[in-house]
Protein backbone atom coordinates (compact mmCIF):
# COMPACT_ATOMS: atom_id res chain seq x y z
CA UNK A 1 0.00 0.00 0.00
CA UNK A 2 1.70 3.75 -0.84
CA UNK A 3 0.13 7.06 -0.31
CA UNK A 4 1.30 10.27 -1.30
CA UNK A 5 -1.85 12.72 -1.83
CA UNK A 6 -1.46 16.32 -2.17
CA UNK A 7 -3.60 17.56 1.19
CA UNK A 8 -5.98 19.62 -0.43
CA UNK A 9 -6.70 17.53 -3.36
CA UNK A 10 -9.51 15.04 -3.36
CA UNK A 11 -8.75 11.34 -2.83
CA UNK A 12 -9.90 7.77 -3.24
CA UNK A 13 -8.28 4.18 -1.94
CA UNK A 14 -7.54 2.65 -5.42
CA UNK A 15 -7.92 -1.22 -5.92
CA UNK A 16 -6.16 -1.65 -8.86
CA UNK A 17 -2.28 -1.68 -9.89
CA UNK A 18 -3.19 0.04 -12.90
CA UNK A 19 -1.00 2.93 -13.28
CA UNK A 20 -3.44 3.60 -16.39
CA UNK A 21 -6.69 4.31 -13.50
CA UNK A 22 -4.54 6.21 -11.51
CA UNK A 23 -3.89 8.23 -14.53
CA UNK A 24 -7.03 8.49 -15.53
CA UNK A 25 -8.37 9.46 -11.89
CA UNK A 26 -5.65 12.31 -11.88
CA UNK A 27 -7.18 13.54 -14.75
CA UNK A 28 -10.28 14.29 -12.99
CA UNK A 29 -8.35 15.69 -10.38
CA UNK A 30 -8.38 12.66 -7.91
CA UNK A 31 -5.51 11.42 -6.03
CA UNK A 32 -5.56 7.43 -5.99
CA UNK A 33 -3.99 6.06 -2.80
CA UNK A 34 -3.12 2.64 -3.91
CA UNK A 35 -4.92 -0.44 -1.62
CA UNK A 36 -4.53 -3.39 -3.54
CA UNK A 37 -4.22 -7.25 -2.19
CA UNK A 38 -0.06 -8.56 -1.75
CA UNK A 39 -1.38 -12.03 -2.12
CA UNK A 40 -1.60 -12.23 -6.26
CA UNK A 41 -3.24 -15.52 -6.60
CA UNK A 42 -5.65 -14.29 -4.47
CA UNK A 43 -6.46 -11.24 -6.37
CA UNK A 44 -6.32 -13.13 -9.63
CA UNK A 45 -9.04 -15.69 -8.44
CA UNK A 46 -11.42 -12.65 -8.17
CA UNK A 47 -11.15 -12.25 -11.85
CA UNK A 48 -12.12 -15.92 -12.84
CA UNK A 49 -14.78 -16.94 -14.83
CA UNK A 50 -17.90 -18.80 -13.61
CA UNK A 51 -18.85 -21.19 -16.56
CA UNK A 52 -21.56 -19.78 -19.17
CA UNK A 53 -21.29 -16.49 -17.32
CA UNK A 54 -23.07 -13.52 -19.83
CA UNK A 55 -19.89 -10.52 -20.07
CA UNK A 56 -22.00 -8.04 -18.07
CA UNK A 57 -23.14 -10.18 -15.25
CA UNK A 58 -19.02 -11.20 -15.04
CA UNK A 59 -17.69 -7.35 -15.15
CA UNK A 60 -19.87 -6.26 -12.75
CA UNK A 61 -19.32 -9.17 -10.35
CA UNK A 62 -15.63 -9.07 -10.10
CA UNK A 63 -15.47 -5.13 -9.85
CA UNK A 64 -17.66 -5.54 -6.78
CA UNK A 65 -15.82 -8.45 -5.39
CA UNK A 66 -12.74 -6.44 -6.44
CA UNK A 67 -14.23 -2.91 -4.05
CA UNK A 68 -15.76 -5.25 -1.28
CA UNK A 69 -11.80 -7.13 -0.97
CA UNK A 70 -10.45 -3.87 -0.46
CA UNK A 71 -13.08 -2.60 1.75
CA UNK A 72 -12.35 -5.57 4.52
CA UNK A 73 -8.52 -4.53 4.17
CA UNK A 74 -9.21 -1.22 4.54
CA UNK A 75 -11.32 -2.25 7.69
CA UNK A 76 -8.74 -4.24 9.24
CA UNK A 77 -6.28 -1.63 8.69
CA UNK A 78 -4.65 1.62 10.96
CA UNK A 79 -5.74 3.99 7.43
CA UNK A 80 -7.63 6.62 7.65
CA UNK A 81 -11.74 6.15 6.37
CA UNK A 82 -12.61 6.80 2.95
CA UNK A 83 -14.22 5.85 -0.25
CA UNK A 84 -12.61 2.30 -2.34
CA UNK A 85 -12.86 2.59 -5.83
CA UNK A 86 -12.41 -0.86 -7.83
CA UNK A 87 -12.88 -1.61 -11.93
CA UNK A 88 -12.70 -4.08 -14.12
CA UNK A 89 -12.56 -4.15 -17.97
CA UNK A 90 -13.12 -7.40 -19.93
CA UNK A 91 -13.50 -7.50 -23.48
CA UNK A 92 -16.78 -9.67 -25.37
CA UNK A 93 -17.29 -11.06 -28.86
CA UNK A 94 -20.26 -11.68 -28.87
CA UNK A 95 -20.73 -13.85 -25.86
CA UNK A 96 -17.50 -14.63 -25.48
CA UNK A 97 -15.42 -13.27 -23.18
CA UNK A 98 -11.85 -12.70 -24.24
CA UNK A 99 -9.49 -11.94 -20.48
CA UNK A 100 -6.14 -11.30 -20.81
CA UNK A 101 -3.97 -13.49 -22.65
CA UNK A 102 -1.86 -16.62 -21.56
CA UNK A 103 0.93 -16.09 -23.72
CA UNK A 104 1.94 -14.72 -27.24
CA UNK A 105 -0.19 -17.76 -29.28
CA UNK A 106 -3.31 -16.69 -26.99
CA UNK A 107 -2.86 -13.01 -27.55
CA UNK A 108 -2.48 -13.50 -31.71
CA UNK A 109 -5.79 -16.11 -31.42
CA UNK A 110 -7.47 -13.03 -29.53
CA UNK A 111 -6.25 -10.18 -32.37
CA UNK A 112 -7.36 -12.40 -35.53
CA UNK A 113 -10.77 -13.15 -33.99
CA UNK A 114 -11.39 -9.31 -33.56
CA UNK A 115 -10.19 -8.03 -36.63
CA UNK A 116 -12.14 -6.61 -39.04
CA UNK A 117 -15.56 -7.19 -36.51
CA UNK A 118 -17.14 -4.97 -34.09
CA UNK A 119 -16.77 -6.15 -30.29
CA UNK A 120 -17.95 -4.65 -26.85
CA UNK A 121 -15.19 -3.39 -24.18
CA UNK A 122 -17.39 -3.88 -20.77
CA UNK A 123 -15.77 -1.41 -17.82
CA UNK A 124 -17.55 -1.60 -14.73
CA UNK A 125 -17.22 0.84 -11.65
CA UNK A 126 -17.46 -0.16 -7.96
CA UNK A 127 -17.15 2.27 -5.11
CA UNK A 128 -17.64 2.13 -1.70
CA UNK A 129 -16.96 2.78 2.22
CA UNK A 130 -16.16 0.85 4.93
CA UNK A 131 -19.96 -0.06 6.80
CA UNK A 132 -21.83 1.21 3.51
CA UNK A 133 -22.88 -0.44 0.20
CA UNK A 134 -20.71 -0.82 -2.73
CA UNK A 135 -22.30 0.87 -6.06
CA UNK A 136 -21.62 -0.69 -9.20
CA UNK A 137 -21.74 1.34 -12.65
CA UNK A 138 -21.34 -0.59 -15.88
CA UNK A 139 -20.26 1.04 -19.38
CA UNK A 140 -20.05 -0.49 -22.47
CA UNK A 141 -18.41 0.58 -25.71
CA UNK A 142 -18.01 -0.85 -29.06
CA UNK A 143 -14.91 -0.87 -31.28
CA UNK A 144 -14.09 -1.78 -34.49
CA UNK A 145 -10.78 -2.90 -35.79
CA UNK A 146 -9.34 -2.80 -39.10
CA UNK A 147 -8.62 -5.88 -41.10
CA UNK A 148 -4.86 -6.90 -40.01
CA UNK A 149 -2.11 -8.66 -41.79
CA UNK A 150 -0.88 -11.86 -40.02
CA UNK A 151 2.44 -9.99 -39.96
CA UNK A 152 1.20 -7.12 -38.32
CA UNK A 153 -0.50 -8.82 -35.53
CA UNK A 154 2.89 -10.90 -35.04
CA UNK A 155 4.29 -7.84 -34.93
CA UNK A 156 1.97 -6.05 -32.36
CA UNK A 157 2.22 -9.34 -30.15
CA UNK A 158 6.28 -9.22 -30.00
CA UNK A 159 5.77 -5.83 -28.79
CA UNK A 160 4.77 -7.13 -25.54
CA UNK A 161 1.64 -4.64 -25.63
CA UNK A 162 -1.18 -7.20 -25.60
CA UNK A 163 -0.02 -8.85 -21.97
CA UNK A 164 -2.22 -8.15 -18.99
CA UNK A 165 -4.73 -6.45 -21.37
CA UNK A 166 -8.15 -7.98 -21.92
CA UNK A 167 -8.84 -8.69 -25.46
CA UNK A 168 -5.09 -8.71 -25.81
CA UNK A 169 -4.62 -5.11 -27.11
CA UNK A 170 -4.46 -1.97 -25.48
CA UNK A 171 -6.21 1.01 -27.20
CA UNK A 172 -4.02 3.87 -25.27
CA UNK A 173 -0.67 2.50 -26.88
CA UNK A 174 0.06 1.50 -30.64
CA UNK A 175 -3.30 -0.51 -31.28
CA UNK A 176 -4.87 3.02 -31.65
CA UNK A 177 -3.69 2.88 -35.15
CA UNK A 178 -6.13 -0.57 -35.87
CA UNK A 179 -9.21 0.95 -34.60
CA UNK A 180 -11.60 2.87 -37.14
CA UNK A 181 -14.46 3.19 -35.12
CA UNK A 182 -15.73 3.60 -31.44
CA UNK A 183 -18.77 4.24 -30.32
CA UNK A 184 -18.83 4.62 -25.95
CA UNK A 185 -16.14 6.11 -23.69
CA UNK A 186 -12.17 6.38 -24.90
CA UNK A 187 -11.88 6.04 -21.13
CA UNK A 188 -13.92 3.46 -20.31
CA UNK A 189 -11.62 1.51 -22.93
CA UNK A 190 -8.86 1.91 -20.93
CA UNK A 191 -9.94 0.99 -17.71
CA UNK A 192 -12.11 3.88 -16.27
CA UNK A 193 -14.95 5.51 -17.73
CA UNK A 194 -14.38 9.07 -16.08
CA UNK A 195 -18.13 10.31 -16.71
CA UNK A 196 -19.62 7.37 -14.86
CA UNK A 197 -16.62 7.94 -12.02
CA UNK A 198 -17.22 11.11 -10.97
CA UNK A 199 -20.98 10.42 -10.72
CA UNK A 200 -20.45 7.93 -8.88
CA UNK A 201 -17.35 9.65 -6.39
CA UNK A 202 -19.30 13.07 -6.26
CA UNK A 203 -22.61 10.72 -4.54
CA UNK A 204 -20.17 9.80 -1.64
CA UNK A 205 -19.25 13.63 -1.42
CA UNK A 206 -15.84 13.54 -3.51
CA UNK A 207 -15.41 17.12 -5.13
CA UNK A 208 -14.66 16.72 -8.57
CA UNK A 209 -13.69 20.20 -10.59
Amino acid sequence: MTSSPAADRPWVYLASRSPRRSELLAQIGVTARLLVDEDAERAEALEAEQVGEDPRHYVARVARAKAGAAVERLAASALAPGPVLAADTTVALGGTLLAKPADAADAARMLASLQGRVHRVLTAVAVGRTGGKIDVRLQISRVRIRRLKPAEIDRYVDSGEPFGKAGGYAIQGRAAAFVTRIDGSHSGIMGLPLHETAQMLRRVGIAIP
